[in-house]
């Protein structure tokens, strides 16, 4: 029914005010063809407060990221895992985000490097250009003035020197002590520290005068497992010589410590000279088999030295980075050891970073459980490229929305999918030119005659707009797909 009233008030506003509304006709469509009709858009950031690490890909921001500046507010735990195959990125990324962290007053950092280039460790060039000298354990140097880390050092606690033992012997053994053996072990620990008290103070327990005390050591557990005291079994009312029998196949691989492939780096005093202080520290691990039982073993014992002498509450913010960190995920034991560590850290300001080529070397492994322990830690999870069934088994894994776990087998060199606690973004990596010729480390299969630098920096800007196109024109075909066929009006 026409209102004469409603239409007379419509011209009176339209004649002052103009115009304001004009009336359409619905239009049925489905959500996938509607996209099209919005510009795409990315995920709010992190905020501005932390080191940058590149530019979202798809809005073009910057992209900044600090684990201490996230923790309580988006992060849970300030621990991260990085996932990719070689060549894309993986080690650029955490050179240059330990370099661009250091220069924070408040931050450490230390890196076990289980890489190798030109005879020492990659991460050699950083510690040259920051004067830090690295921490090369190598038993081949180790008889001759190398490196030695002692388990049984005095900084370490006694329950610490003693968990750091059974580590060390389930490693090398592939299971864990039974109660006999493990009897056998406390009993020959306490004994060489109750010797070394009494050196201190005398046979009488009379005081003596200050005097250098020399460290118990290795050999002195594997002389104690073999001749055990009276004492101890008495103490539990059984013969000395199950006591022996007991404590035989720990010895034996204790002394592989001692005097077999790893001879040198563990059974003497903790080398002097180890700077705790300094903002790098880097134990170059280069030099190790990365597929013998001995890199597990190291890893331990650098875990639980670092834990009892290097992580203090002072406020500091540390940062633990493991290249290779398969080698402790996938031990059960160093997991359990390393799971400890990281709920400590969250108490002492510790960021614990995992880089590894594949998430089913771990979850596969002998240690599933630990290592879906340790996962469930690391709130932020950077995945670079993959082959699509390894990308398709890690976003399962990881709990990664479907855009994610497609983009990935596409992504180029630089570019990676950042999970920050459900948050997701693609981000490109950049690299400045000073620290460019400190992060790159396949040199030895990429270098050539040297390009004229005007022709380096063009091929370097072309690859980065190819890399930057191809995941716009992603984004865009993920946009414009027909993913529902639900309509709207």
């Amino acid at each position: 029914m026409f209102d004469p009233l409603g239409a007379l008030t419509e011209a009176f506003t339209s004649f002052l005010f103009g115009k304001v509304e004009t009336t359409r006709l619905p239009v049925r469509t489905s959500t996938g063809q509607a996209q099209a009709v919005y510009l795409p858009t990315a995920a709010p950031g992190l905020g501005d407060s932390g080191v940058i690490i590149g530019r979202e890909v798809y809005s073009g921001k910057g992209y900044i990221y600090d684990p201490f500046q996230l923790y309580g507010q988006q992060l849970p735990a300030p621990h991260w895992l990085v996932l990719g195959e070689s060549g894309n990125g993986k080690s650029a990324l955490e050179k240059t985000y330990v370099l661009r962290q250091l220069r924070f007053r408040d931050r450490q950092v230390v890196v076990l490097d289980a890489q190798g280039e030109d005879g020492v460790g990659e991460w050699n060039l950083i510690a040259q250009e920051l004067g830090i000298t690295p921490i090369r354990l190598d038993p081949t140097a180790a008889l001759n003035g190398g490196i030695r880390l002692n388990p049984l050092d005095p900084s370490i606690t006694t329950t610490g020197q003693l968990a750091l033992l059974r580590t060390i012997i389930e490693v090398a053994m592939g299971h864990g002590l039974d109660e006999r053996s493990g009897f056998a072990l406390k009993v020959a620990h306490a004994a060489v520290l109750s010797g070394h008290e009494d050196e201190a103070d005398g046979a009488d327990g009379a005081e003596r005068a200050p005097r250098a005390v020399r460290q118990p050591v290795l050999s002195d557990i594997v002389e104690q497992l073999r001749h055990p005291e009276p004492s101890s079994a008495e103490a539990m009312n059984v013969d000395i010589d199950d006591v022996r029998a007991w404590g035989l196949d720990v010895a034996l691989v204790l002394d592989r410590l001692v005097d077999g492939d790893l001879r040198g780096m563990f059974d003497g005093p903790t080398t002097a000279g180890i700077d705790l202080d300094a903002p790098l520290i880097v134990f170059d691990l280069s030099h190790i088999d990365r597929n013998s039982i001995a890199m597990p073993i190291l890893m331990a014992i650098v875990g639980v030295w670092l834990e009892h002498t290097w992580i203090r509450p002072d406020r500091k913010k540390r940062i633990f980075l493991v290249e290779e960190a398969w080698h402790i995920i996938n031990s059960p034991f160093v997991a359990q050891l390393f799971q400890r560590l990281l709920k400590f850290g969250r108490r002492l300001g510790l960021s614990f970073v995992a880089v590894v080529h594949h998430l089913s070397d771990v979850v596969d492994g002998a240690a599933a459980r630990e290592a879906a322990a340790i996962l469930k830690m690391a709130s932020t999870r950077t995945i670079y490229a993959q082959k699509a069934d390894e990308a398709r088994a890690t976003g399962r894994v990881l709990g990664l929305p479907r855009w994610a776990v497609e983009i990935i087998p596409t992504l180029t060199p630089g570019i990676a999918v950042w999970d920050v606690n459900g948050n997701v973004q693609v981000v490109k990596h950049l690299i400045t030119e000073a620290e460019r010729p400190l992060v790159y480390t396949d040199r030895a299969m990429t270098e050539s005659a040297p390009l004229p630098t005007d022709e380096a920096r063009a091929l370097a800007l072309a690859a980065d707009a190819e890399a930057e196109a191809r995941a716009e024109a992603i984004a865009m075909e993920r946009q414009l797909r027909n993913e529902s066929s639900e309509t709207v009006a």
